[in-house]
């Protein structure tokens, strides 16, 4: 069953340029899949994978005689799992300005890693980011018939129940596709766990040349634990044994491998707000529930866990939200465009703003804010803002 991803568009509308297409995001998240739906469609397609030994040989020691074998007679190339070539940047610059052929390469652990790269491919590469199914995407494969009236953007609280159960089910699962295909909860912790390993064994053993596993599983399991919260970089330290250095390459690593990204803080002031303790999320819901083995439907975490996928759904749409923290306390949970306020709370029961974001609201002065829940709607305007109170399945559609 395949699943049509939003990202598709966007790549065919650059099908006809002589540009590199690079797809890159964390494993097993569809990108092959995606590219070769996209390619089948057309004619003389070279298929290329660096998990094959041999063809990965080839491209490192011989290039010319891969470009016979794989390049000369197609239209098209798609290389896949780029990240496992040495100096592929350079061998790919080869191929682009010496052969007419269309270069499709898609790799995990980011090209701005592995292809060490983009040097050489400056104004001769466009790169897309794939992720985990959003949730629209899940619902689509879900549930269809529930996912058409859902895309119609209108119906009432009964749906909404409907919708918000499945909500419930990747906020706990996530949004990997083997993982919400997969037939029993019992399939679904497997592949997990099996995303898990090979991200622990190839990307980082083999990639990144991280010899201590140790450190890094106990890195993300307590990162597991801070999601939402402001990361304590001592207390990390001593409970990895990582020295202040290592831990922050380690953070970049799993910021560029797609498994959890820092969230810096909103700031015109550097006096009175704070501007250098970044906050904590993961890209899939699921893996970071793996990361911990806790795939309990009752938890406590639930409030963190609704804020993880809200800022699952903005990243997927392109957009890079901050947090905004005061000295005196004074805290909202997501800052988007234009200064746009978004606070997340898994109840809210009446159209009325936490202090904190009153107080942001007040001293910002924005046009917008949301607050956002399972169920409640309604608006009201404050100090010139509108407040949108709108259930997180309807959030989604209105940062689109």
């Amino acid at each position: 069953m395949y699943i049509k991803r939003k990202l598709e568009e966007e790549i065919k509308k650059y099908l006809k340029t002589k540009e590199i297409i690079a797809v890159i995001g964390p494993r097993q998240c569809g990108k092959t899949t995606m590219l070769l739906t996209i390619l089948k469609n057309y004619d003389k397609v070279s298929i290329v994978s660096f998990d094959n030994i041999k063809q990965l040989k080839l491209f490192e020691d011989d290039i010319d005689s891969f470009i016979g074998l794989y390049v000369k007679g197609y239209n098209y190339l798609f290389i896949d799992e780029v990240q496992y070539a040495k100096d592929s940047g350079k061998k790919l610059k080869y191929i682009y300005d010496t052969q007419k052929i269309k270069i499709f390469i898609s790799g995990s652990s980011a090209a701005e890693l592995s292809i060490k790269s983009l040097k050489y491919l400056v104004g001769r590469i466009f790169v897309f980011k794939l992720f985990p199914f959003s949730f629209n995407e899940f619902l689509m494969a879900k549930d269809n018939r529930l996912w058409g009236i859902y895309n119609q953007g209108k119906y009432g609280p009964q749906i909404l129940s409907q919708i918000n159960a499945y909500l419930h089910e990747y906020m706990i699962y996530g949004g990997f596709p083997r993982v919400v295909l997969a037939s029993s909860i019992k399939e679904k912790k497997k592949v997990l766990e099996n995303i898990y390993n090979t991200y622990l064994l190839r990307e980082i053993k083999e990639i990144m040349q991280l010899g201590d596993n140790d450190k890094l599983i106990t890195l993300l399991k307590s990162l597991s634990l801070q999601i939402g919260n402001l990361i304590n970089y001592n207390e990390l330290s001593q409970l990895t044994g990582l020295s202040f250095k290592e831990l922050k390459k380690y953070l970049i690593i799993l910021d560029q491998t797609y498994v959890c990204s820092r969230v810096s803080s909103f700031h015109t002031n550097k006096r009175t707000e704070l501007v250098k303790v970044p906050k904590i999320y993961f890209f899939d819901s699921g893996f970071r529930n793996t990361c911990i083995d806790n795939f309990n439907a009752e938890r406590t975490d639930k409030g963190a866990m609704y804020e993880n996928v809200i800022f699952t759904e903005l990243i997927i749409e392109g957009i890079t939200p901050k947090y905004w923290r005061s000295k005196s306390g004074a805290e909202v949970d997501f800052i988007i465009s234009d200064a746009t306020p978004i606070e997340i709370k898994s109840t809210i029961n009446e159209t009325k703003p936490s202090r904190s974001f009153s107080s942001f609201v007040e001293k910002y002065r924005p046009k917008k804010g949301f607050l956002v829940s399972l169920n409640f709607e309604g608006k009201k305007t404050i100090a010139g803002c509108a407040l949108h109170f709108v259930p997180f399945v309807k959030f989604i559609w209105q940062i689109k």
